[in-house]
């Protein structure tokens, strides 16, 4: 065994190519951050929490790989809505094919972000979660935070070699007391044409969850802004 400087040195500065670096140095990435801004109720930040945010749910997975999932397992995905119901979504069932639909002016399909919502528990597993542990719902009385409408990009921002959008939602205290945050979850309406006469199944489903790392606590009069980054480089 070797141990010294020396040798960590050689380590460390070991003679690469420079075209071999650049492809060591630079690969192909996906990321998502999750950011909270924090105001007094005059509206001066107070605090910012920022993390990596790395829990894509099952559903999330389900809407990503249905056909793979399909071919492997010979199931049709089962995708599992905030109210523990089920939507099927058979990518192909050898007559037609089942798709989600997206919001039109024609027929006003609701497949949107519904909101991101907080909550005052934690899972250990994050990839199993159809819903927030402990949810806190929308309003101004005890245990509630008023939730403001989300904030949703209608292109991808481009900047030299990176893409990203932002979603984000405001939310505020007047409960009168203070509320803990220690979770975050985003959660879309889905819907799915399930066959030939275009009936729609659908619902509220979880696709990204958070616990946090250090929980916030709003105190009444306190207001908070939920910031969720996607990016890639390519």
């Amino acid at each position: 065994m070797l141990v010294g400087s020396k040798v960590d040195y050689d380590i460390n500065n070991l003679y690469i190519p420079k075209d071999g670096k650049e492809d060591i140095e630079y690969q192909k990435s996906f990321s998502a951050t999750l950011t909270i801004i924090v105001r007094d109720k005059d509206g001066k930040v107070i605090k910012k929490y920022k993390q990596k945010s790395h829990s894509p749910t099952t559903n999330f997975i389900f809407l990503m790989l249905p056909i793979t999932f399909y071919y492997n397992t010979g199931n049709i995905v089962q995708i599992t809505t905030v109210s523990g119901a089920t939507i099927n979504y058979n990518p192909y069932n050898g007559v037609y094919s089942y798709y989600i639909v997206y919001p039109n002016n024609v027929s006003n399909y609701n497949t949107y972000l519904v909101n991101i919502m907080v909550g005052s528990g934690s899972y250990s597993n994050p990839y199993n979660a159809y819903n927030l542990n402990a949810p806190i719902s929308n309003g101004s009385g005890v245990g509630q935070l008023l939730y403001g409408i989300p904030n949703i990009p209608t292109n991808i921002t481009i900047s030299g070699n990176q893409a990203y959008f932002i979603i984000s939602q405001p939310l505020t205290n007047q409960s009168g007391e203070t509320i803990t945050i220690s979770e975050v979850g985003i959660i879309i309406s889905l819907g799915i044409i399930y066959n030939e006469n275009l009936n729609i199944n659908g619902g509220n489903i979880l696709v990204w969850y958070d616990t946090l790392s250090s929980p916030i606590s709003l105190s009444n009069g306190q207001s908070a802004t939920i910031y969720y980054t996607f990016s890639v480089n390519a």
